[in-house]
């Protein structure tokens, strides 16, 4: 694709590494942790499409969807066995490599993971009906509002203005994920898949985190052969954003793994 924003933290060059952000977020939320990780990796990154500095998103009639869109291009920047790291609707892009071409892996940090339907969550229906409802009527601007309250990590009125139109023009993106996210169109979670990511996988969370993304963790937990789990206390959905330095020490554990 072009236009797309490309970003890199120089590391190891013998340890590459991919990270890969969340909705409505952009590369740049990596550059902390890629700060504290102190050159253990080679860390490249990307903006999605629609985010950051890179294009819009410009569906094609006959096109991928853009969770299929997205994992293209992640997997794209792959040439050899690497550490994939991913956050929200980055870690399922991430879990889809993996699942799709295990050996393409060397670590695997999903950080809240949101693969809703890997736990079906009436707190979640009850919010994309509210999202859906209120696009309908074409109150982009409650719709995404709605969607941080729960999943973001500040009060959009507190957002400068810039940020707060860009996010109300990446809502119906958002929106559009469902069925990857909710009704797994991708089958991330087919018989046999998850079995076959034999390397380290580290599970983390947030203790504040909506309720439903430990039992995602837990489902996912359940099947993978090499997994562990971390929680941090005092962080919500956004803890990349807000606890790089736990973050990051977290990515480090699973990097000794491997």
């Amino acid at each position: 694709m072009s236009g797309l924003h490309l970003r890199h933290w120089p590391g190891d060059p013998d340890r590459p590494a991919l990270a890969l952000h969340c909705m409505m977020g952009s590369g740049s939320a990596w550059g902390p942790i890629a700060r504290l990780l102190e050159g253990r990796v080679d860390l490249r990154g990307f903006d999605m499409p629609g985010h950051g500095r890179s294009d819009d998103w410009q569906p094609q009639p006959d096109g991928p969807d853009y969770h299929t869109a997205v994992t293209r291009l992640a997997a794209a920047m792959i040439d050899r066995p690497l550490d994939l790291i991913g956050h929200s609707f980055g870690a399922t892009v991430a879990l889809r490599i993996a699942v799709a071409a295990p050996d393409a892996v060397r670590s695997l940090t999903l950080i809240e993971p949101v693969l809703f339907a890997a736990c079906p969550d009436p707190a979640q229906d009850a919010l994309d009906a509210r999202m859906a409802d209120l696009l309908d009527q074409g109150q982009d601007d409650q719709a995404m509002a709605a969607f941080l309250s729960v999943w973001g990590a500040q009060d959009p009125d507190r957002l400068p203005p810039e940020a707060r139109a860009q996010m109300v023009r990446q809502i119906r993106l958002v929106a559009g994920t469902g069925d990857a996210l909710r009704h797994d169109s991708a089958r991330i979670l087919r018989e046999g898949g998850l079995e076959q990511v034999d390397a380290p996988v580290l599970l983390v969370q947030g203790a504040d985190s909506p309720a439903v993304i430990g039992g995602i963790i837990d489902a996912l937990a359940g099947r993978l052969p090499d997994v562990g789990r971390a929680t941090i206390p005092g962080a919500g959905h956004m803890a990349s954003l807000t606890h790089p330095e736990q973050v990051a020490g977290l990515i480090g554990v699973n990097l000794d793994r491997a």
